[in-house]
């Protein structure tokens, strides 16, 4: 006898900010979402250093981490 694979759809473990946001891509290769964009993006800013934006002046640094010597 064959041995039949169970199929377990865990949920990834998430920020609380993010909690019930699901992303799924359709036949057409588009990305459905379940939560803004706009959401998504202000949920990054906050939490993510970008490398690239480190050195710029016209942009806030009040989410940013400090620069590692």
């Amino acid at each position: 006898m064959a041995k039949q694979k169970k199929e377990k759809e865990d949920k990834p473990k998430v920020a609380k900010e993010l909690d019930g946001l699901e992303l799924n891509v359709d036949s057409f290769g588009e990305i459905k979402k379940s939560m803004s964009i706009d959401d998504i993006n202000a949920f990054l800013n906050d939490k993510v250093d970008d490398k690239k934006l480190r050195e710029r002046d016209d942009l806030s640094n009040s989410g940013s981490k400090k620069k590692k010597n």
